[in-house]
């Protein structure tokens, strides 16, 4: 199941790239990042109330709270950045450059979570590099 949620987020993010450059021109990147935290920010409070998760806020421990509050952080400064991008800048050379986010997850998971980097995820993090670079040069 989570294949299908997977490929589900790369059709969305893909549609994310291409509904935001249409929609980015003549709009300061900082307002339609505004815009678009506003809708994701009230899609995620509908998902909650609508699984009724609601409940659980109470049980989360500090540790992840830190970790949710920096994760969101994080996100708003890609986020950001993105649009800024965008607004520069083709859309078919920033999404690859962008999608380099892969290689970059591999990496801090390896230093950070100890998870195994194997010759499989060292290829084909060398593969995204390559056309990444064959794309945007």
């Amino acid at each position: 199941m989570w294949i299908l949620f997977a490929v589900l987020s790369a059709v969305f993010a893909a549609l994310t790239s291409i509904l935001a450059k249409a929609g980015i021109d003549g709009v300061n990147s900082n307002l339609a990042t505004a815009i678009r935290t506003i809708v994701v920010l009230a899609m995620a409070w509908g998902m909650v109330f609508l699984t009724n998760a609601q409940g659980g806020i109470t049980s989360i421990s500090r540790k992840s709270w830190l970790f949710l509050i920096l994760s969101g952080l994080a996100t708003g400064a890609s986020w950001l950045c993105y649009y800024r991008a965008l607004q520069l800048g083709e859309v078919s050379k920033v999404v690859p450059i962008d999608k380099m986010s892969v290689v970059i997850t591999l990496a801090l998971a390896f230093i950070f979570l100890h998870e195994s980097f194997t010759p499989k995820s060292l290829i084909g993090a060398g593969l995204i590099t390559i056309g990444t670079l064959l794309m945007v040069l």
